[in-house]
């Protein structure tokens, strides 16, 4: 089975992040219901409240274009980037694992 990668860096404008946070999660819920199983992460960076990173597997690259081609994501993805600086959305393929969860 093939693993495909969604990463993003997200800027939010000042005083969105916490519009933004929730924006996001709506849109991983809605994605959770079209894709049952699928996983995502948002990560704040700690230097830069401002600045924020997604990322989940998926199955493989035609999973991910389909999320991508849905009604739904477009519209969730347009009232998310109201709230933002900048985005930029990357598809990724492993390139190397080691190890397992931290602390696990």
């Amino acid at each position: 089975m093939t693993e495909v990668w969604s990463l993003g860096r997200w800027v939010t404008k000042p005083g969105q992040e916490d519009a933004f946070a929730e924006a996001w999660r709506e849109m991983a819920e809605w994605t959770l219901g079209e894709f049952p199983g699928s996983v995502g992460t948002l990560l704040r960076d700690r230097e830069r409240p401002n600045v924020f990173f997604s990322f989940g597997p998926w199955r493989d690259l035609e999973q991910v274009q389909a999320w991508r081609e849905m009604p739904g994501f477009g519209e969730r993805v347009g009232r998310i980037r109201e709230l933002l600086e900048d985005f930029e959305p990357h598809t990724l393929d492993p390139a190397a694992t080691v190890g397992g969860p931290a602390g696990g």
